[in-house]
């Protein structure tokens, strides 16, 4: 059940950009996952899908450097710094499950606004100083980061929907590479299912970004990924708190 439910988060999660990160830490916190190996799955799962998505999202044309060269430059240090960070289970489940619910608050308002902002490019240190919170964040969690970078571009107006996708992709990517090598030069556990669901999220993220590179942004899925984040992000804090 777990692994066909990666494959359908992969799947939606990379048709509008995003690794899924959230996903698979919401779907891990639904079914009582050891919090000492979220982290490493969920940051390999997002290495997997976007790459896909990377490869796609740029062949079709909606990558931009100029606009993820800023972000970068600072979340992938801050990223291998997060990944370093051992937390306490419980104090794992707490922050995630925080995270999780804001990331579900903003998946949905964005959803809806989308389609109105007049698009402007980024200030230079608003940039900066987003890439890295996010990209600590991503290290210390495994959601990624695009949960919160694809929000933060389209209800700022400094990106299209798909261009904001498109960057979203290759943001996850070297962000979950460089969280996971932060991870690893301190200890590095991953289960013998990964290999299941590596399978999975691989075709559901080749899936996922060829729908995603090729038609409109889908209102209802975002609206879908709200839903999921919000309930796995509820049970993770209630877990935490109980």
């Amino acid at each position: 059940m777990l692994t066909f439910l990666i494959l359908l988060i992969a799947t939606l999660y990379a048709s509008v950009g995003l690794g899924g990160g959230s996903g698979y830490l919401a779907l891990m916190g639904l079914f009582d996952t050891n919090p000492t190996i979220m982290r490493p799955i969920a940051l390999t799962l997002n290495i997997l899908v976007t790459a896909i998505g990377t490869y796609k999202y740029s062949r079709a044309g909606y990558f931009s450097w100029k606009l993820f060269l800023p972000f970068a430059i600072t979340s992938i240090p801050f990223a291998f710094l997060g990944g370093r960070l051992n937390l306490n289970g419980e104090i794992y489940k707490g922050i995630v499950g925080i995270l999780l619910l804001y990331a579900a608050t903003r998946l949905f308002i964005t959803a809806r606004t989308a389609e109105e902002k007049n698009i402007s490019p980024p200030p230079f240190w608003a940039a900066l100083l987003s890439g890295a919170i996010i990209g600590f964040f991503s290290g210390v969690t495994g959601v990624g980061g695009a949960i919160f970078l694809a929000p933060l571009i389209l209800l700022m107006g400094w990106a299209s929907p798909k261009e904001t996708a498109g960057v979203s992709t290759v943001f996850v990517l070297v962000n979950s590479i460089s969280g996971l090598a932060g991870y690893w030069s301190n200890a590095f556990s991953l289960p013998p299912q990964i290999l299941y669901w590596g399978i999975a999220v691989i075709f559901g993220g080749w899936i996922g970004a060829e729908y995603g590179s090729r038609r409109l942004p889908n209102l209802l899925i975002r609206k879908i990924l709200a839903g999921i984040l919000l309930v796995g992000g509820a049970k993770m804090l209630f877990s935490a708190l109980g």
